[in-house]
């Protein structure tokens, strides 16, 4: 929320400008996506498994993709592939519907509530973002695992089955408008475009962790933080598993298809 109340100040257009659909405001909001999203791609790329500072410690899968040439990924590379898939096709249509999102909230076409006019729902809308990301994301995840959907569209992510930082947007372009399509329902539910930037970071930035590959990141020698990776990499593991996030909305649950990694586990999706 702090990094989409800073773009709002910095990197929006005037709502007059927004008004109004031109390649002057839109192609500045794209390189300014790109280079943000390089930016923090790279930031958690270039210390894992460039620089390898943490060598395998915390890692979930001992190999690093950029050492395995596979014909299938794009130049034999995992990392080269995923890093184009974000740039050509992830980072453009998350501009897309942000740009959509703006120009629509700046004519009128959907509520837009303030803060100062009606304090409460704002502050829930915040606090809504996380769930709607899960919820969205667990009902668009079930929906392109069906056969056909999976074939031609959710198995390019798949590809990645040792996941890393670039794995995160590394989708099928149809896989790409579905995830962040996320802004959407700030165009059913009442909300703020700031609360609407809020949802885009989430779903793009927030991707990161779930694909980073470590359960901790150190810091320093005697510091680490959680990554909460793992329920994540299971699905990029096991592929019919943990078609949720982070939780809040626990339908892996309800429909039985929670895995902990455990033995238990293992032998009941085994069976």
């Amino acid at each position: 929320m702090i990094s989409s109340l800073i773009y709002w100040f910095l990197a929006i257009p005037p709502i007059e400008t927004m008004a109004v659909l031109s390649w002057d405001w839109i192609i500045k909001i794209l390189i300014i996506n790109m280079v943000l999203a390089f930016i923090w791609y790279q930031g958690w790329e270039i210390p894992l498994y460039i620089k390898r500072k943490q060598s395998t410690r915390f890692k979930y899968n001992y190999q690093f993709p950029q050492d395995l040439k596979k014909k299938f990924f794009w130049f034999k590379n995992q990392t080269l592939d995923n890093m184009a898939r974000s740039m050509l096709f992830g980072v453009p249509i998350w501009s897309f519907l942000q740009v959509l999102m703006l120009w629509t909230f700046s004519n009128g076409y959907i509520p837009w509530i303030s803060f100062f006019e009606n304090s409460f729902w704002f502050i829930f809308m915040v606090w809504m973002v996380p769930i709607i990301h899960d919820f969205h994301f667990y009902c668009i995840h079930r929906l392109i695992h069906i056969p056909f959907l999976y074939k031609w569209v959710n198995s390019v992510h798949h590809k990645s089955v040792n996941p890393s930082p670039w794995s995160s947007l590394s989708m099928h372009p149809i896989e790409h408008f579905l995830y962040f399509s996320t802004v959407f329902w700030h165009f059913i539910i009442p909300s703020n475009p700031i609360i609407a930037l809020y949802q885009l970071h989430f779903a793009g930035f927030g991707a990161v962790p779930g694909h980073v590959g470590f359960e901790k990141v150190e810091i320093s020698e005697n510091k680490t933080f959680d990554t909460h990776a793992y329920m994540h990499y299971l699905h990029h593991k096991y592929f019919n598993v943990n078609y949720g996030g982070d939780g809040l909305v626990p339908f892996d649950r309800v429909f039985g298809t929670y895995h902990d990694g455990s033995k238990d586990y293992d032998t009941k999706f085994k069976s």
